[in-house]
């Protein structure tokens, strides 16, 4: 019979250890990954700020763009930390999987905003404020709306809005590179 290990730490053989392919520290910045991320922080930012600064002609729809670029832009800013600070190697988790899980969820919610953003900027076709001749005042003029959704956007909320959905479009694709590397992660 064989003696039992009497030096054995039940938490240190309990867990596996942390399974993450990407570099900690300051060289994740080198990466795609770490460059990818930055990215979707940046124009996540923006369109944070260019949806805060329009005047929400539909707040339902852009209620949720507002969601989607706040939470995904502390999420992501959440993610960089640990990897940066290598916080990462000390949570016992699968990172390469739960990379994939992220981003897929927020490629689902950064599409559905990016589509909600663009509707709203849309519906603008059909109006636009005229000044009368010889007058200080202005007109609104308004032709038959095409949509459900109807706003009046002056040319500045136009422009901030069409800005939004650009760079909402250019996260949606960089959460979609992100994925699709992380899932070749993961499954090497």
């Amino acid at each position: 019979m064989s003696e039992p290990a009497t030096n054995v730490n039940p938490a240190a053989t309990s867990f596996p250890a942390p399974t993450i392919s990407l570099p900690l520290g300051l060289e994740v910045l080198r990466t795609y990954s770490g460059f990818l991320v930055c990215l979707e922080i940046l124009f996540g930012g923006l369109v944070w700020i260019l949806v805060a600064s329009s005047n929400v002609p539909v707040p339902l729809l852009q209620g949720w763009v507002m969601f989607v670029s706040v939470m995904t832009f502390f999420l992501s800013s959440t993610y960089l930390t640990l990897l940066i600070t290598g916080l990462a190697d000390r949570i016992n988790t699968d990172w390469n999987f739960l990379d994939v899980v992220y981003h897929f969820v927020a490629l689902l919610f950064y599409f559905a905003a990016f589509v909600l953003e663009a509707a709203t900027t849309a519906a603008n076709g059909g109006a636009y404020i005229k000044p009368l001749a010889n007058s200080t005042e202005t007109v609104l003029c308004i032709t038959y709306p095409r949509g459900n959704i109807f706003t009046v956007l002056n040319d500045k909320q136009y422009s901030i809005n069409v800005a939004a959905t650009i760079f909402a479009f250019i996260v949606t694709v960089c959460y979609c590179c992100s994925m699709i590397m992380g899932f070749k992660r993961w499954r090497m």
